[in-house]
């Protein structure tokens, strides 16, 4: 590492590859994971400044869409530092497990649980390395799957809804909050402006990141399904009642849907 956290390691991306669709990269999956790798000391601090503040209570709508109940086990994949599985843990749940690729982001996750203030009775999550594309699980062992910002990121966003599925139980919930264009044409150019432009410098200072992380972001963004697509793929994933939430103007959307009757 370089003084101010600059990684040394060869950039995840560059403008050539962004210059193209990311999610067609044949080799995805690592320059996602050396991505995080190198930005994960920075992570949530860009998340709070570059959101508003606002990503945190985002999370929060998506557990109350959710509607944990008291004997529910919860999956968060893609968890990253842990902040969508500790909101299921705070929401009451029985057991609530993050599974995420990146070890640097693990072990963020884990220190975090380990220094927070829980009230009495409440379950401390667990984590663990794990693909979400292949996940270590038996069928039917959840009744809630989610991932907060991190479809978008899986090499095979259809084979990850799958896994999904397969480990829900009936009547199980699948929410995934994902980033998305306000309708409003004035906003969605206000929006495009932000993180096409600005969030970019300012996130990759902050991050001291060569990795191209934050060039990624929006790129990838702009070139993943749009909402009534990803709402279709998650209906060909054979989950049913799907439905959609904007955020913020539509910045962020949560879409939530079920495991059968």
């Amino acid at each position: 590492m370089l003084p101010g956290g600059q990684s040394t390691s060869p950039a995840a991306w560059t403008a050539n590859d962004l210059a193209d669709n990311p999610h067609d990269a044949a080799d995805k999956a690592q320059r996602v994971h050396s991505m995080f790798t190198a930005i994960a000391h920075s992570y949530d601090l860009n998340n709070r400044i570059h959101s508003f503040g606002l990503d945190q209570s985002w999370r929060r709508r998506a557990v109350d869409l959710a509607r944990v109940q008291p004997t529910d086990r919860v999956l968060d994949a893609a968890c990253g530092t842990g902040d969508l599985a500790e909101a299921f843990a705070a929401a009451g749940a029985a057991g609530v497990v993050g599974v995420d690729f990146a070890e640097k982001m693990l072990g963020i996750a884990r220190s975090k649980s380990a220094r927070a203030r829980r009230r009495p009775g409440t379950n401390t999550p667990t984590y663990r390395r794990a693909d979400v594309t292949t996940l270590p699980f038996p069928d039917e062992c959840f009744d809630v799957v989610s991932i907060a910002f991190g479809i978008r990121n899986v090499a095979d966003p259809r084979q990850a809804l799958a896994e999904f599925r397969r480990v829900l139980r009936r009547r199980g919930r699948l929410l995934v909050l994902e980033f998305s264009q306000p309708a409003n044409r004035f906003l969605r150019q206000l929006n495009h402006f932000y993180c096409h432009h600005i969030m970019p410098w300012t996130a990759t200072l902050i991050a001291g990141d060569r990795s191209g992380a934050y060039r990624y972001l929006p790129r990838s963004v702009a070139t993943f399904a749009d909402r009534e697509r990803f709402m279709a793929m998650m209906l060909a994933a054979d989950f049913s009642s799907v439905t959609q939430h904007p955020m913020t103007a539509g910045v962020c959307v949560a879409y939530l849907g079920h495991a059968g009757a």
